[in-house]
């Protein structure tokens, strides 16, 4: 995997408005899909039963195939890495479950920055992103959320505990790129996946394809992003 470079510092003034993301997936290419994870030393607790809902996630994006997803992780000592574009997502996966937590700050904004730079080659769909806390200036992570909204790129924040703070900011980047933000409960393996498949069809297909959908969880989603 490939360590993420330090994110060049963003402006502190918040983001209050953002234009209307352009461009349309090109349905002859598959979609992308960034799928990012929180691994420092406060998840330890409750990481087995996590990595249980997040292998669900990704076997619920397997299944919905002709989707590229690339494995982006922090933890320790400034290390975040991301993996290489797959589409088999069951050996991304494989390589999640092998992950282990290590003390550290978070590191969100290296991955926001990443997915910039990537979307800026080719066009990344979605990011999806689980994580518990933050110890990141809220301000500089919604500028950075603000400027890949203006890129077309809609984040889905799956939150683990309760934190206020973290709910808060997780739910006005959602905002700033027309996403969603969802809570992760000790029973929320089957649902989260159904959520997830539907994320992958959005990144695969757009709103037409979320519309087109019969599951559940997809007009659920589709009505978060107001489609």
């Amino acid at each position: 995997m490939t360590n993420l470079p330090v994110g060049k510092r963003s402006s502190q003034k918040e983001i209050s408005s953002f234009l209307k993301a352009a461009g349309k997936i090109n349905p002859a290419r598959s979609g992308r899909l960034v799928f990012a994870l929180d691994a420092t030393m406060s998840r330890q607790p409750t990481w087995d039963r996590a990595m249980t809902i997040q292998a669900s996630m990704f076997d619920a994006v397997g299944k919905t195939g002709g989707l590229a997803v690339q494995l982006v992780y922090f933890r320790g000592f400034g290390e975040c890495r991301a993996s290489k574009w797959v589409i088999n997502a069951a050996a991304l996966r494989d390589l999640m479950t092998g992950i282990d937590c290590r003390g550290g700050h978070t590191q969100l904004l290296k991955v926001l920055g990443h997915v910039q730079r990537e979307t800026q080659k080719e066009r990344v769909a979605a990011l999806v992103f689980i994580g518990d806390a933050l110890e990141e200036e809220a301000d500089q992570l919604c500028q950075k959320a603000g400027e890949i909204g203006l890129l077309g790129v809609r984040c889905f924040f799956f939150q683990e505990g309760r934190d206020p703070v973290v709910e808060r900011v997780f739910r006005e980047m959602a905002r700033l790129t027309r996403g969603a933000y969802f809570r992760l409960g000790p029973d929320s393996a089957q649902e989260l996946a159904e959520l997830l498949a539907a994320v992958a069809i959005y990144a695969k297909g757009g709103l037409p394809a979320l519309a087109d959908s019969s599951r559940r969880e997809a007009r659920r989603l589709l009505t978060q992003l107001g489609g």
